[in-house]
């Protein structure tokens, strides 16, 4: 306990130089800003910024990658609550009271009760990343390659079951993604597997590459799809963004319960910030002593989403951290972050590098402060950004495409290999797939192969190694509820919604 007392202390030192607190704020205004432009998500501008975190020290780049992962996620409550168009699905239920209350005139006082919760909830949710990490870290260091190669599969059941409306698409993404992780030098035997003669393919496909692609240009394809328009203009709006006593006082209760909620969702891999964001609004109206107001305006019901749905991202990084199995789309791609900077998520990081962990943690609950600061401040200017056209926005984001994949080994290659996951992301997004599942087979697919081949090895071809444990029986079991989750996830959510429309 007094390790870690320690460690937390000089997180905190380390994350606040110089350097890292201007890093911070900087990320959190471009997250808050990607987060307000409807049509773009908190993954994409994640994978688009991950270039830019290659120079830094890993704590810093994912200090960087934190900060817009938060205020991304808060940003889609600001063009929910003035166009009633959720820069992120996270904010979906925000706009039901949030646009109410704009109609009235209120508008300065949802985006601080959307502030106000979403830096509460962000808040609360860090001491779940900090007390539990360590706990589940320390079950993962009793893992061995038989325990590897169940949590793969495990990892890859859950988000592609979970994350796709069709368990079929979710297990043809993952093993698609699976597919493209054995290009490259075989680790074990020293073979080249389908690499058509090109060395730059030699440790496989680039991670990075492939989230750019994936995330970022089949956004732009996406957009460049539709008609090139302005977007609707922002509400104007007036008053003070800031709230009394007695607001702060009835909203409490609200984004605590709705904390507990997201902070559950979270780490319960692939369930996210958008099923928190209806379940909260849900739970606030279920308890509220003015369920009059909702529906025709309750900040309560903002409240209520918005700290449910930043309460998910501390909550998503424990398993994302701890066993390397991300609680969603975002953190998937924050995974891949911590690869390209040498780290595998797991118990190393609570061990081996528990000061560079720690110095994130302190960086994540620092990053909360930020975004209430900026988000105060800024709410006018990131108004009017939210309007910006389609015309300013296609282009800039296919040049940080180009440039970030050029960028990380000056290769034109893997701007090809960009361009390659941009068309497949497109026809992923037509055929309503699922992105982070093939994100997740790329990553885990080695880990899954490693634990295989190796359990294979040890017990010279003997496949009951795979069922030796207690740890792989309980994760085989998880295995399975993970596939059958997606029955029991859709009737979850067909109730939420339908109760937070009533």
């Amino acid at each position: 306990m007094l390790e870690t007392l320690s460690l937390m202390g000089a997180g905190f030192v380390h994350a606040l130089s110089p350097l890292n607190i201007i890093l911070m704020i900087a990320a959190t205004a471009l997250g808050i800003t990607i987060g307000c432009l409807p049509g773009l998500s908190a993954a994409m501008g994640v994978a688009l910024l991950l270039p830019v975190t290659f120079g830094m020290d890993p704590a810093t780049g994912l200090i960087v990658l934190g900060g817009i992962y938060c205020g991304a996620i808060f940003g889609g409550s600001i063009s929910a609550i003035l166009v009633h168009t959720p820069g992120t699905p996270a904010s979906a239920a925000t706009a039901i009271e949030g646009y109410e209350l704009t109609k009235k005139g209120m508008a300065a006082k949802a985006l601080a009760v959307a502030c106000f919760a979403s830096f509460c909830g962000g808040l609360l949710s860090c001491i779940s990343l900090y007390f539990f990490s360590p706990f589940l870290a320390e079950l993962a260091m009793k893992f061995k390659s038989p325990e590897y190669f169940w949590l793969s599969i495990f990892g890859l059941t859950v988000i592609a079951g979970v994350s796709s409306k069709s368990l079929i698409k979710g297990f043809i993404s993952g093993i698609l993604g699976l597919l493209i992780s054995t290009i490259g030098m075989d680790p074990m035997e020293g073979v080249e597997r389908f690499m058509m003669g090109s060395s730059s393919l030699y440790n496989g496909v680039n991670v990075t590459c492939a989230l750019i692609g994936l995330f970022s240009m089949s956004q732009v394809l996406i957009l460049a799809e539709k008609a090139i328009a302005k977007r609707a203009k922002a509400a104007k709006f007036s008053g003070s963004l800031l709230l009394n006593g007695s607001e702060i006082k009835r909203l409490m209760p609200t984004i605590t319960r709705s904390w507990v909620i997201g902070n559950v969702l979270g780490i319960l891999p692939g369930a996210g910030a958008t099923i928190a964001c209806f379940m909260g609004y849900n739970e606030a109206r279920r308890f509220s002593h003015h369920k009059e107001e909702f529906g025709k305006g309750s900040i309560e019901g903002v409240a209520g989403s918005e700290a449910a749905n930043n309460a998910v991202t501390g909550g998503s990084l424990i398993p994302t951290l701890t066993l390397g199995i991300p609680g969603e789309s975002v953190t998937a791609v924050l995974m891949g972050g911590l690869i390209i900077h040498g780290l595998q998520p797991g118990p190393e990081l609570f061990s081996t590098y528990a000061p560079m962990t720690y110095t994130f943690f302190a960086g994540f609950v620092l990053v909360q402060f930020a975004m209430l600061g900026i988000g105060l401040v800024g709410c006018r200017l990131f108004a009017q950004v939210s309007r910006l056209s389609d015309s300013i926005l296609i282009p800039s984001i296919f040049l940080l495409c180009v440039v970030g994949s050029f960028a990380i080994h000056n290769n034109f290659v893997e701007v090809i290999i960009m361009f390659i996951f941009g068309i497949i992301g497109y026809f992923v997004r037509k055929f309503d797939l699922n992105a982070a599942a093939i994100v997740l087979g790329l990553i885990l697919g080695p880990i899954g192969e490693n634990g295989l081949r190796r359990s294979l090895y040890l017990s010279d071809g003997d496949p009951s190694i795979l069922f030796s444990t207690p740890l792989c029986w309980l994760l085989i079991a998880m295995c399975i509820l993970g596939t059958a989750s997606p029955w029991l996830m859709a009737r979850w959510e067909k109730h939420v919604e339908a109760r937070s429309h009533h």
